[in-house]
């Protein structure tokens, strides 16, 4: 099959869990540049927090914030955006009060939250070691008033809790403008960065998934799905791999995604497995 674009996740496919990143990944995508194949990141960082690791991969597009923003990183021009209405994010805002669940907002440039605690903590944490971003982070006493006075442009909200959320996934289904996709850093995935196991659920706009914006690129550049190589590791990839031309899981990935792809690595992430699924399927 000839591949004419290749998209891929960052954590847990390009970056390992420690954030290291394996030299074999650089050489593979000095192998699409060589093809003159375009390459996009796809992941749900925000736009902010990935800029720099996409200028390190030398990245021609970016899919953000588990596509709530498209950019073509080549001129930094933003061809797509969506964000939450402000009713939706009150709505979130207090059922995740009700339940006492830890909640936190992206927006381009910050991250808002009342306490550092799960993927915000990982993020800042991360943020003061390496130094990867120039995301704010901002404390707030009360996420409702901040929404409710202040009316952010918000990409995404995350909801976390050490306990099973699973039950409010009904209460999101209620809200017929998002969408939303369920994430478990327990067990074998726990999250070693601060040490904890969580659950969380990412909620985007309705039809906003790294998919959706995958179709939003192909069709601007004239590219049949069929010719996408997509590689993931995670739930939030699933759509992205299950419906790309060759669709890759790495081998630490979700069973789930494992089952739907076309090929899964015998290499971890820090052992290459990126480069392993570039030099398999680009010849």
């Amino acid at each position: 099959m000839d591949i004419k674009l290749v998209a891929s996740d960052l954590d847990g496919t390009i970056i390992d869990k420690n954030n290291n990143i394996s030299p074999k990944n650089f050489e593979a995508i000095k192998l699409i540049k060589e093809k003159n194949i375009p390459f996009t990141i796809c992941t749900g960082k925000s736009y902010s927090v990935a800029k720099k690791s996409c200028e390190k991969f030398t990245a021609d597009y970016g899919i953000f914030g588990n596509g709530t923003q498209v950019v073509d990183l080549n001129k930094d021009t933003e061809l797509q955006r969506n964000i939450l209405k402000k009713d939706d994010l009150l709505y979130i805002a207090t059922i995740s009060k009700r339940f006492n669940l830890h909640l936190h907002i992206y927006t381009e440039s910050q991250v808002i939250s009342e306490t550092l605690q799960f993927l915000d903590l990982r993020n800042f944490i991360l943020k003061t070691k390496y130094d990867f971003c120039d995301l704010e982070f901002k404390l707030v006493p009360d996420i409702s008033e901040y929404i409710y006075n202040e009316s952010p442009d918000v990409f995404s909200a995350v909801i976390s809790s050490e306990e099973s959320i699973d039950f409010f996934e009904l209460y999101l289904n209620v809200n017929k403008n998002i969408a939303y996709n369920f994430n478990s850093k327990k067990g074998i995935y726990k999250d070693t960065i601060i040490n904890k196991e969580y659950e969380y659920l990412n909620i985007t706009p309705l039809h906003t998934n790294k998919d959706e914006a995958l179709d939003f690129l192909t069709k601007m550049l004239n590219i049949d799905k069929k010719n996408v190589m997509a590689i993931g590791d995670n739930i939030n990839d699933y759509e992205m791999v299950k419906n790309a031309g060759i669709g890759v899981a790495v081998n630490e990935a979700y069973d789930e995604l494992k089952e739907v792809a076309d090929y899964v690595t015998e290499a971890t992430t820090s052992e290459g497995a990126f480069s392993e699924a570039v030099e398999k399927f680009i010849k």
